[in-house]
């Protein structure tokens, strides 16, 4: 029975070594691994603007903006706003790893509109430059248009 005892303690006092080592060396490693916030991600775009000129109501036309990483740190974007229902936008959601590229494409229904429309996409990221307005003008005409 002594013996029993003797091996429970020491099994337990084994267990308790691995389980506080395991705690500090999970810890001291997390310290060496290379943070995700190190470094700044920077989005550049060639044109912040396109005109499509002159189009028929009812159609809808679509631009898509390329964008570069040119920071040392993964780009994520995290959303692209329309100023209203007639314009969406579609990006995708993986990180742009520094000097890649991607792109955010912009589809305009002229439905129901008439001169010229300037719309705008607010695109929001982890950037230095957060915050960029990407800009599409085009010019509306009902039954003018010949092609």
């Amino acid at each position: 029975m002594k013996q029993t005892l003797t091996y429970l303690s020491a099994g337990i006092g084994i267990l308790a070594l691995m389980l506080a080592s395991c705690g500090r060396g999970s810890s001291g490693e997390s310290k060496n691994m290379p943070s995700d916030t190190t470094g700044t991600a920077v989005i550049t775009f060639p044109s912040l603007e396109h005109s499509f000129g002159a189009v028929k109501e009812g159609e809808k036309v679509g631009h898509i903006f390329q964008f570069t990483n040119t920071g040392d740190a993964d780009l994520v974007l995290t959303s692209a706003t329309a100023s209203c229902g007639c314009t969406v936008s579609k990006y995708n959601k993986k990180p742009v790893a520094p000097g890649e590229s991607g792109t955010i494409e912009v589809i305009f229904d002229t439905s129901g509109r008439d001169g010229v429309q300037t719309k705008t996409v607010v695109v929001q990221s982890n950037a230095e430059n957060n915050l960029v307005i990407l800009r599409i003008i085009a010019e509306v005409k009902k039954d003018e248009i010949t092609k």
